[in-house]
C-alpha cells in the first residue's frame, strides 16, 4: 500500500516526523512517566468521494493523564477510485492493520533493548463504524479483518482514534 519506513508523519509540537522519530517519540513519551500505564491506538478515517484522503493516527494515551498523537494522511493515485461507503471502510481498516502490524514490530524491537520496561498495550485499532448509519452492516465483517490481524476492534462511540482524532484531518 505505502513504504511505512520512509513515511513521514504530522504531531502538533513536533511537526512533520519521519516513521523512526514516531517510534522515538512514543519512547520518550513513556519515557518521561515510566511507572504510568499506557495505551497505543491506529485508527483511520476517510473523506468522502471517489477519490478520498485517508487520514491515519497513532495515538498513545498514558492512561488517565491525556496522551499525543501522529498522523498521516494517504493520498491514492488519481487512477485509484473508491467508489462506495463499503470500498472506504475496508481501505481505511486495511491502512490500520497495515500500519498497526508494522508498529507492533517496530515498538516490539525497540522494547526488546535491555533498559526498557513500560507498562503499555497495544491490542486496539479504532474502526469508524457503529451500531448507526450506514456502516452497521459491515460490523462483523470489519471486527473479522482486524481480529485476524491479531487485534480487538473498538467501534463508535469508543473508537476516538478515528472517528475524533483522525476526522480533524479529513
Amino acid at each position: 500500500m505505502f513504504s511505512l519506513e520512509k513515511s513521514y508523519f504530522y504531531n502538533p509540537t513536533l511537526g512533520k516526523i519521519s516513521f523512526k522519530k514516531v517510534i522515538e517519540a512514543i519512547f520518550n513519551y513513556m519515557d518521561e512517566k515510566p511507572d504510568k500505564s499506557y495505551d497505543i491506538v491506529v485508527g483511520c478515517d476517510s473523506s468522502s468521494g471517489e477519490k478520498p484522503a485517508f487520514p491515519v493516527a497513532i495515538v498513545i494515551l498514558r492512561v488517565g493523564q491525556g496522551g499525543r498523537f501522529f498522523f498521516k494522511r494517504i493520498q491514492y493515485p488519481k487512477e485509484k477510485k473508491f467508489y462506495n461507503i463499503h470500498q472506504r471502510v475496508l481501505q481505511e481498516v486495511l491502512i490500520s492493520c497495515e500500519l498497526s502490524l508494522f508498529l507492533r514490530e517496530k515498538l516490539k524491537e525497540r522494547i526488546e533493548k535491555p533498559g526498557y520496561h513500560f507498562n503499555y498495550q497495544f491490542r486496539y485499532i479504532h474502526a469508524d463504524i457503529g451500531e448507526n448509519g450506514k456502516t452497521r452492516d459491515m460490523i462483523k465483517e470489519v471486527v473479522g479483518l482486524i481480529r485476524g490481524n491479531g487485534f480487538e476492534a473498538k467501534l463508535k462511540p469508543e473508537s476516538f482514534a478515528a472517528s475524533i482524532v483522525a476526522d480533524r484531518f479529513t
